[in-house]
């Protein structure tokens, strides 16, 4: 069977950690930032886990992590 192809955007976006969850990052912390408070600010630099319901699919965008 030949190699897999990691998805080039999955990559950069998601880690595994140990236990097989799938660590993220949140969206809407890039740009027009003067707009949101500084407490939503904070917030949005915590890293989250993905869903359960995605994670099958980021698994297999990122078959070697």
């Amino acid at each position: 069977m030949p190699k897999l192809k990691t998805h080039s955007g999955a990559k950069k976006r998601f880690k595994l950690t140990k236990n097989g969850m799938v660590k993220r990052s949140h969206a809407y912390k890039s740009h027009i930032l003067n707009k949101k408070s500084t407490k939503r600010k904070r917030g949005l630099r915590q890293a989250a886990y993905a869903d359960k319901t995605n994670v099958a699919t980021i698994k297999l965008l990122v078959p070697y992590k």
